[in-house]
């Protein structure tokens, strides 16, 4: 009882932490997907500011659905121009709630797991507290849940589908009748938010449906289910077509509610030649080897023998461990039951674990390791499976330090120092631009971004209709590249009132040194790691080590 009072306690502790981070807010910027997949288009199409759309959310080549950014980012930028616009927050819109309000929700959202893991513990007989302290205090949770990417909705969707399939032992007489109903929607969502999500949703599934058929002696109750699933499916599959046909076609809606009967048929004619279904897009896209490289190849075991361990730590190595004990023994028992008693094996459940719960989390990896493209946010959603599995009795109790030191690591890593001056710079900038100085007159600046992950350009919060704030994003562009550009913008310094700033990790502060241009304001900020441009541990030792782990605001000097 007191163990159970001491995890509640430190769960609680740990929960308090993921939303008070969140607000504070975290720095680390992960990938550009966390701005680029919702929060960056919908601020572009609800607020009106001027942003860069991927090529995902383009009209010639959609690949993304646009239902989740309008349901989660699309939402909070609502809300927050709604209460602007009835003068209940004077200045609600600003880089700190454009940044914040989305993850917010996601924050939110990502109690559901906590929900998922207290309910399905006592199903695969884990400790639920345990189980719990293992998930809060996991920095997967405490940074890429509380972050707007589609993986993190795809983790969501895949707990939700777990708590559906396991509503019942095997015991049990029957499935609850709404569950196939729900299963469908979930699966049919989960689809169109990340195609990869059917690798998620195999074993849950075939789960569910081994369940059915055990429990069900009547025929016609069994085909009941699977009906309400696929029927369940296709309407939802359905409304995310329309939606997204809708979004990403010229196709006005005024047309739809035309009086005029043909001018109604033309529109439902042009919406079915013009029918958009983003899956087979995005499966188009990347299925293709040339277009997964340009994004970058990994050698087929990244998922297993880096990623995982880089998510998950000794929590990985462990379930890599009881695997390999578990199929010895299964292959043992197949043996013996072949050769000695000719019978069925079976698949035994033995003490150390369940091997159905390791086949959620190995199947799922090994589907998405079948690509070369591998990224460690791909393997997120298995941290549900994970958690279940090393919170049964007697497991992962010895690497208690390990763990904690190991989840420090990573929140510190990612939550504060990867690409950690870039969000701090863009609310800098922001004030800088909104500055009542330069409100006062109009001012004309020029953002060269150089060697960061690309910069979410909502964050500046600048009108469409503005042009006075260029932003010129290098990301990678070598010494000759930069310095070409930089000379040039110099010497079209031809406005009294126009500002050029550089943005550029001190790693390669002294590239741009070599421009010769001079410069008459250096702001440094503090901290920011670039694993494209790492530091020299040499020069860490030294006494310019904050240079080296700090992002410059460069402006130029026009008096030169």
């Amino acid at each position: 009882a007191g163990a159970a009072m001491v995890a509640r306690a430190l769960w609680a502790l740990l929960a308090a932490l993921r939303a008070g981070w969140c607000l504070l807010p975290q720095s680390g910027y992960l990938h550009p997907d966390e701005f680029f997949q919702a929060p960056e288009v919908m601020a572009g199409d609800i607020l009106n500011l001027q942003v860069y759309y991927p090529w995902e959310f383009l009209s010639s080549s959609p690949c993304r659905t646009v239902v989740f950014p309008l349901m989660t980012s699309g939402v909070m930028y609502w809300l927050i121009k709604s209460l602007q616009q009835l003068d209940i927050c004077s200045s609600c819109i600003n880089s700190y709630t454009l940044l914040v309000s989305p993850r917010l929700l996601f924050t939110i959202f990502s109690f559901i797991l906590d929900y998922s893991v207290y309910r399905l513990a006592p199903f695969w007989e884990a400790d639920p507290w345990k189980a719990l302290v293992l998930l809060a205090g996991s920095y997967v949770t405490l940074v890429f849940y509380t972050r707007t990417f589609t993986n993190t909705l795809e983790g969501l969707l895949f707990a939700l589908l777990m708590v559906l399939v396991s509503s019942r032992k095997s015991s049990g007489s029957s499935a609850e009748p709404t569950s196939s109903s729900l299963i469908g929607v979930v699966t049919t969502a989960g689809f169109f938010n990340r195609p990869t999500f059917l690798a998620f949703a195999l074993m849950p599934l075939l789960y569910w449906a081994s369940l059915i058929v055990d429990s069900q002696k009547n025929i016609k109750t069994l085909i009941n289910h699977f009906l309400r699933f696929i029927l369940c499916a296709c309407f939802t599959a359905f409304v995310f077509v329309t939606a997204d046909t809708f979004y990403f076609t010229s196709v006005s809606l005024d047309n739809l509610y035309s009086t005029n009967k043909s001018n109604l048929i033309d529109a439902i004619v042009q919406l079915h030649d013009k029918m958009v279904v983003t899956p087979f897009n995005f499966l188009s896209y990347n299925l293709n080897p040339h277009n997964l490289a340009l994004h970058g190849s990994h050698p087929r075991v990244t998922h297993f023998t880096v990623n995982g361990v880089m998510l998950f730590g000794i929590l990985h190595i462990l379930a890599i461990s009881a695997g390999f004990k578990m199929l010895k023994k299964y292959i043992h028992h197949l043996m013996l039951v072949r050769w000695c008693y000719r019978g069925p094996p079976g698949l035994l459940v033995h003490p150390e674990g369940s091997p159905t719960l390791l086949l959620f989390y190995f199947v799922p990896l090994a589907f998405l390791s079948l690509f070369s493209h591998q990224e460690p946010r791909f393997l997120i959603p298995l941290i549900l499976p994970l958690v279940l599995f090393s919170a049964s009795p007697n497991r992962a109790v010895k690497w208690k330090l390990l763990i904690v030191l190991f989840n420090l690591l990573g929140a510190l890593l990612f939550g504060c120092l990867h690409q950690g001056g870039l969000i701090p710079c863009l609310f800098h900038l922001e004030q800088l631009i909104h500055s009542p100085v330069s409100s006062s007159h109009l001012r004309h600046y020029t953002l060269l971004f150089a060697h960061t992950y690309m910069p979410p350009r909502s964050l500046l919060n600048i009108k469409k209709t503005d042009v006075h704030v260029e932003v010129i994003d290098m990301a990678g562009a070598g010494e000759e590249a930069l310095c070409q550009t930089v000379e040039q913008r110099a010497s079209n310094f031809t406005c009294s009132d126009c500002h050029i700033f550089i943005i550029i990790p001190g790693t390669v502060r002294d590239t741009i040194t070599k421009c010769g241009v001079p410069f008459k304001n250096e702001t440094l900020i503090f901290p920011h790691l670039s694993m494209e441009d790492p530091p020299q541990i040499p020069v860490l030792s030294s006494g310019n080590w904050r240079s080296q782990l700090g992002l410059y605001i460069l402006e130029l000097n026009r008096d030169h």
